[in-house]
C-alpha cells in the first residue's frame, strides 16, 4: 500500500495493490498498522456507500462540526469522481485553500481526508458508486456545508456546468466567508 501527502500535507493519496488473476482479484485496502505508520491515526466507525446515477453529480461540500467531526477515507467501487478537500481550518496555513483528485474504479485509488475539511465530490461517469469509511456517527444537529461553487474557493469542477445535477440542500450552503468558525487549528508558540 502507498501512502503519499498531497499539495495540503495532512491530505492523503492512498494507493493500495491489487492482485489479480483468472479469477478476479484481492486487495487490502485498509489497513490500520500501514495508515499508522503514514501518520494517520484515525478510528473508523461507520461506512457508507453513495450512487450517483447522473454524471456530473455534485456532492458536497459536507463536513460534520465537533462536537461530531468526521475524518473520511473515500473510494470508488464503479466510476470515477473528481474529489475534493478544502481545508476549513482557521489558523492553518491552507485555511480556504483545496486539493482535487480523481478517484476511479480503475485507478484504485483513495482519498484520507482528516477532520476540519469540507469534502466534496463530482461523478465524472454515469452509475458511479463511493464507498467511504468516517471517524464519527452521523449526528445531523451538526451536518454543515461550504458552497460547492464558492467563488473564494475557485474550485475547478472538470464538468460543463450547466449539466451540474445537486441535492436541494447543497444548492443552500454558505460560502466559506460566510461560514463560523466550526474548526480552529492552534499553531504553536
Amino acid at each position: 500500500m502507498e501512502i503519499q501527502s498531497l499539495a495540503i500535507p495532512d491530505i492523503k493519496l492512498i494507493t493500495p495493490r491489487k492482485f489479480g488473476d483468472h479469477r478476479g482479484f484481492f486487495s487490502e485496502v485498509y489497513n490500520s498498522k500501514a495508515f499508522q505508520a503514514a501518520g494517520i491515526d484515525t478510528e473508523f466507525v461507520q461506512d457508507n456507500h453513495s450512487l450517483s446515477v447522473p454524471e456530473a453529480t455534485i456532492r458536497g461540500l459536507h463536513f460534520q462540526t465537533p462536537p461530531h467531526p468526521q475524518a473520511k477515507l473515500v473510494r470508488v467501487v464503479q466510476g470515477a469522481i473528481f474529489d475534493v478537500a478544502v481545508d476549513i481550518r482557521h489558523g492553518s496555513p491552507s485555511f480556504g485553500q483545496w486539493v482535487g483528485v480523481t478517484l476511479s474504479a480503475s485507478n484504485w485509488q483513495q482519498l484520507y481526508i482528516p477532520q476540519g475539511f469540507a469534502h466534496g465530490f463530482c461523478t465524472l461517469e454515469p452509475n458511479t458508486e463511493v464507498v467511504y469509511k468516517v471517524s464519527g456517527l452521523y449526528a445531523p444537529e451538526t451536518d454543515r456545508g461550504i458552497a460547492w461553487d464558492d467563488p473564494d474557493l475557485a474550485i475547478d469542477w472538470p464538468v460543463d456546468a450547466a449539466s451540474i445535477v445537486l441535492s436541494d440542500k447543497d444548492t443552500k450552503h454558505p460560502t466559506l466567508a460566510d461560514s463560523p468558525k466550526y474548526f480552529t487549528l492552534m499553531q504553536d508558540a
